[in-house]
């Protein structure tokens, strides 16, 4: 019923009365609840002066239920950070898709050796801007206009290969169960007894860095280990017999896709196109990967472990509040702010140009379960690469059993 309630909050709009009032958040890297003395009763769980639960040790449980709702979250926002601007939407489309064809006139125009390296993480790193282009017309904060959102969605998206609506079904799963054990869709934990039943090859696959930040498209054909289907088949378990029509239309742009790319080899030849597309989608697949691995893994604080709930343990909020915002230095605008991303699991209907004041007036009430992002020491976000290998090294599954449950090690990775 919680799941139904904190759900049906964010599908209605509803803005309920807020109840709870909380004081801003601790600073950056105190974890001890010294602000004020605990206020439990004997034999009740220890809580802060706010209702924040704490460990024995005096710091904060995130584990446990936080003492505010959904709604709570919502009515902080500011009414006009929920307002779609379709001109404004097109208009960083416009750009995306401007930069993305200079880029490729320049380097065919140049084509020098020493030219298309750069070129190939720069084009990478434009494709993987249209994917979230792409990845707002399936919230449908793109604009107002569903028809709009979706036309612009599946041209996005088939331009880098992706299916555009078998996609956003089965990310709208995971935005649904995020933080749940079985249910969750993308970067699920592997169980115990998963991780096992694995071959060696298995195991690498998907749990050895660096191979895991290739494996989108290969998510896509086959899904996650545990999972059954195809993002491309319309009769997978993901979609509901009405949404087989949008399935095969997205099916159906990506095949156009593939003529052209086709025509375009026929025309260019193989070495052309491999330098002005083979090379920037792969470096686009390795940005979504490490980018929506980071979203869900490796806080910055070193000795923190993300919970991942079950049964009655899990709801809608909580599992929201496992993910993680990020600071990508300069990459923070080229890809639409998709780093500031608590905010966006939680409410994904905001459009991006509002998601940092958002998150501003979210985390006020989210207090400690807001992990402030580690600021990137330059244009570079260096500092990332210290949890993404420190998350790959160290989580690896989860128990088959419990209802709270965090990653553990497996040394045979």
């Amino acid at each position: 019923m919680l799941a139904q309630r904190t759900t049906a909050a964010v599908c209605t709009g509803s803005r309920p009365r807020v109840a709870l009032r909380c004081s801003a958040p601790l600073p950056r890297g105190l974890t001890k609840a010294n602000v004020a003395a605990p206020i439990s009763p004997p034999g009740q769980p220890l809580t802060d002066e706010r209702g924040f639960r704490l460990k024995e040790d005096g710091s904060y449980d995130l584990s446990a239920p936080p003492p505010f709702g959904l709604a709570d979250i919502r009515n902080a926002i500011p009414a006009h950070c929920w307002a779609k601007d379709s001109k404004r939407s097109m208009g960083f489309l416009a750009l995306d898709v401007a930069i993305v064809g200079a880029l490729a006139y320049g380097a065919f125009t140049l084509n020098a050796w020493w030219a298309w390296p750069l070129y190939w993480i720069a084009q990478g790193t434009m494709f993987w801007a249209l994917f979230v282009v792409g990845h707002d017309c399936g919230h449908q904060s793109f604009s107002n206009n569903r028809d709009l959102n979706d036309l612009v969605g599946n041209i996005a998206h088939a331009s880098i290969l992706v299916p555009y609506h078998g996609w956003r079904v089965s990310h709208r799963k995971h935005h649904g169960n995020h933080g749940h054990v079985e249910n969750d869709e993308s970067w699920h934990p592997t169980t115990k007894s998963q991780i096992d039943e694995m071959e060696p090859m298995g195991r690498l696959g998907r749990l050895k860095f660096p191979f895991p930040l290739f494996a989108f498209p290969f998510y896509l054909w086959a899904r996650s280990p545990g999972k059954q289907g195809s993002h491309y088949d319309p009769n997978c378990d993901l979609f509901q017999p009405s949404e087989k029509r949008m399935v095969l239309t997205s099916d159906a742009f990506m095949l156009g896709m593939l003529g052209l790319l086709a025509a375009c080899t026929a025309k260019l030849g193989v070495l052309a196109m491999f330098n002005l597309y083979f090379m920037p989608y792969w470096v686009n697949v390795a940005w979504l990967d490490i980018v929506t691995y980071l979203h869900h893994h490796g806080p910055s604080d070193s000795k923190e472990k993300m919970p991942w709930y079950r049964g009655e343990q899990w709801s809608y909020l909580r599992g929201g509040l496992t993910t993680l915002d990020r600071d990508y230095g300069i990459f923070n605008k080229i890809h639409h702010d998709i780093g500031t991303h608590v905010v966006h699991h939680l409410f994904p209907q905001i459009p991006h140009y509002h998601l940092e004041e958002a998150t501003e007036a979210a985390k006020k009430v989210m207090g400690p379960y807001y992990r402030e992002p580690e600021k990137s020491p330059g244009p570079i976000p260096t500092h990332l690469w210290e949890p993404l290998v420190r998350s790959f090294n160290n989580d690896h599954y989860v128990a088959d059993t419990g209802d709270i449950v965090y990653y553990q090690r497996d040394a045979r990775v």
